[in-house]
Formats: C-alpha cells, structure tokens, sequence
C-alpha cells in the first residue's frame, strides 16, 4: 500500500511540474509514467484518466497552500493577539517565504487550470472555483475580525479585500515569472500589506 501511496505521489509530482512548465495540454501521460518508470497500465492503476489526475492535482494543491497559510497565520496570533496585527504579520511571514525560495515561485495550479479551463470537465472547474472561495473565506473572517475593532478609513467591498490578497499572489507570481525576477511576489505581497496597514490604521493626530 506504501508503495503504491509513493507511486502515485510521484505521478503527481511529475505531472504538477511539467504542468506548471508547459501547461495541462502538452502535458502527456505517456511522458509522466515514462518519468515515473512505469507502464502505461501502471498509470491507469492510479488515475483513470488524465481529467482524474487534474483532480487530484488541484485537491493536493489546494490542501497544499491551505497547510502552508494556517501555519502562517497561526505562527502570526502567537506573536501578536490583535487581529490588525496579526493579518499584517501573517503577510510579512508570507512574503518572507516567497523571498527565501531559491528560484522563486514555481507556478500556481489554481491559476494554470483556470487559464486552460476548457480542456476539463465541470468538476476541476468547480474544485478550482472552490479553491478561492475558501481562499476568500480565509481571509474575509481574518478581515471581520480587524474591521470590529478598526473601522476602514474607506468604504471598501470586504469580500473584494479578501480576494485581493489571492489575486496580489496570483499576479505577482505571474510578474516574477514574466519579468524573471523572483523578488517581485514579495515586493508585491508587503506592498498590499502596506495598503492594508494604511486602510484600517487609525489616523494619527
């Protein structure tokens, strides 16, 4: 059972990187399980076909990036227990971790399928629609807890808000990858940080 638990992580493994190289359509199974060193039927043990393996593609990147935001998050209440603060630490260790990435953000599966929807039945479509609904969620309950202690100093759409930190990381990983430079996604992350911190910090006198 191990074994076979390892195969197919290692299925995955090669399909998410070469998915996130060339994209979900050049991507072939006959190149994964040549990869993997195994047989063709060795693959279809694992995944029925291709739209199976983007299932289970997006489900463990999903998981993935959720694992990788509470820890964050929950290392942020530690150090601080006011949630202004906390959201605004959460950030920095965030962008702190993009920085420390040796050759930057390898690419977000979210975004890759999102761009390549029609190759893919309804249900990755909606498992990736899900994806940033939680991912809004996540940060809309963090932003109500701010809010009932400081008022924004603008009227702004807190659902927007919230969306606005997965899309300041989905373009700042498109930027770095554009422009080459992985020092981009953090610059942009303390960037939305710094706007944060001035949308709901009282005004000094």
């Amino acid at each position: 059972m191990a074994k076979a638990e390892n195969t197919r992580e290692r299925l995955m493994d090669i399909a998410e990187e070469s998915i996130l190289q060339k994209g979900f359509n050049a991507t072939s199974i006959e190149e994964i399980f040549a990869a993997a060193e195994i047989t063709k039927s060795g693959f279809f043990y694992h995944f029925c076909d291709k739209n199976e393996l983007a299932v289970a593609l997006i489900e463990r990147y999903i998981e993935h990036d959720n694992l990788i935001i509470d820890d964050l998050f929950n290392r942020a209440k530690e150090l601080h227990d006011d949630p202004l603060h906390q959201f605004l630490i959460g950030l920095k260790l965030f962008a702190e971790l993009m920085d420390d990435l040796p050759n930057g953000h390898p690419g977000c599966l979210v975004a890759t399928f999102c761009y390549q929807e029609r190759l893919f039945d309804n249900r990755v479509k909606d498992l990736n629609k899900q994806g940033v609904l939680n991912w809004r969620k996540r940060f809309r309950e963090e932003i109500d807890k701010i809010v009932a202690i400081y008022p924004p100093r603008e009227d702004v759409d807190l659902d927007a808000l919230a969306d606005m930190v997965t899309n300041t990381v989905e373009g700042g990983i498109i930027l770095s990858k554009a422009m080459r430079d992985p020092a981009i996604l953090p610059a942009q992350v303390l960037l939305m940080r710094s706007y944060i911190k001035l949308l709901f910090l009282p005004k000094l006198n």
